[in-house]
């Protein structure tokens, strides 16, 4: 078996066992918020460690960058979404359209036969044919016949004039959204365009870096996420949950920790790589419970819990604009795709500033 694949199906079976457990927390100072900001202590290097001061400002530089991508690419992912809906919008009116335009062409067809009829009859009223006709029995034989037929072309006439109505008011909206979809696909562009942009900033920043720095860096991002895991640990913020994971719970989280190890790629669904939302999407849709695809879409329209309810497959949604998601596992410990560069990872759940919990199946 693969060494990756085997590790990452190792991690996935204790992470799936967590799923019911609950971690006994110490006493100690609030849980991360996305309202404070302090609530992430800035890390200090090792004891006999001598760390560039420089390298503090370039791990704020790099968050700000890395974080501006998250919040572009949601954008994007939106206006992908939405650029999606539009075309098939489109592509049903057009459809309905040129069926409209097929039934008009058989209706003209109709009138037609009809006026061709009516003038070889001379185009005479019907009392006038009474009169001048060499039956007059016949004729009134046929009276009836020839009512039902000027109401029929008078229907005709009528579904004609709707057709025709029909037809503007479609084509009038699919040119609506044609000019939507070409500015949704604008902003997506230009959304790809400031990811991009951030990503190559942020690769440029750590390209100044010496080999050292950059290690001495990375051992800076650990410290900070331990600092403040350990603060919201420490809060007891675990001793009032007790929720257990529903099945479809277990199947998101069992998704989920089957892709430790994929890289992140923003914009991404799987299967190879994946983005926050990404992730957390195809987790729930693995679930039977398919999810809004982005973050900011995800704490807006799914149910929000207290986080002392939180439960094994809930989403924590992280910091004030919503622009990352991670799945709980259980434990204190998260599921997620952290940013370009990394890869889907177990992670503590106070890393990051907290904004709340949602959950995709409430009932």
């Amino acid at each position: 078996m693969h060494r990756g694949r085997s590790r990452r199906s190792v991690l996935a079976a204790a992470v799936t066992a967590l799923c019911g457990a609950v971690v006994p927390a110490t006493a100690g100072t609030a849980f991360a918020s996305a309202r404070e900001p302090s609530a992430s202590p800035e890390p200090s290097a090792a004891p006999g460690t001598r760390v560039d001061g420089r390298l503090e400002a370039v791990r704020a530089e790099l968050d700000r960058l890395y974080h501006d991508a998250a919040v572009a690419t949601d954008a994007y992912n939106a206006a992908e979404e939405k650029a999606r809906q539009q075309a098939a919008e489109v592509d049903r009116l057009k459809k309905k359209i040129a069926a409209g335009r097929q039934k008009l062409d058989g209706l003209r067809n109709r009138a037609g036969a009809a006026a061709q009829a009516q003038y070889r009859s001379g185009g005479l009223p019907p009392e006038a044919r009474l009169l001048l006709g060499d039956d007059p029995q016949a004729f009134l034989q046929g009276a009836g016949w020839a009512v039902q037929g000027e109401r029929a072309v008078r229907d005709l006439l009528e579904d004609m004039t709707r057709t025709q109505k029909e037809l503007r008011e479609d084509a009038r909206r699919a040119e609506s959204e044609l000019a939507s979809l070409q500015a949704t696909r604008k902003a997506r562009d230009a959304a790809r365009t400031r990811i991009e942009k951030r990503i190559e900033e942020a690769e440029k920043l750590q390209a100044t870096l010496e080999k050292e720095q950059r290690r001495q860096l990375a051992e800076l991002e650990r410290q900070a996420a331990r600092k403040a895991q350990a603060a919201w640990l420490g809060s007891g913020v675990l001793k009032d949950i007790r929720g257990t994971a529903s099945r479809a719970g277990r199947k998101a989280v069992a998704f989920a920790t089957a892709q430790i190890g994929k890289p992140y790629e923003w914009g991404a669904e799987g299967p190879r790589t994946y983005d926050c939302s990404g992730l957390t999407s195809q987790a729930w849709a693995a679930a039977g419970h398919p999810i809004p695809r982005t973050s900011q879409e995800q704490w807006r329209q799914l149910t929000h819990v207290a986080l002392k309810d939180m439960r094994p497959g809930d989403l924590i949604i992280y910091f004030d604009d919503a622009s990352h998601v991670a799945l709980y596992v259980g434990g204190g410990r998260i599921v997620h795709a952290p940013r370009p560069g990394r890869t889907v990872t177990l992670a503590g759940a106070g890393e990051m500033p907290i904004l709340g919990v949602v959950r995709p199946d409430p009932d």
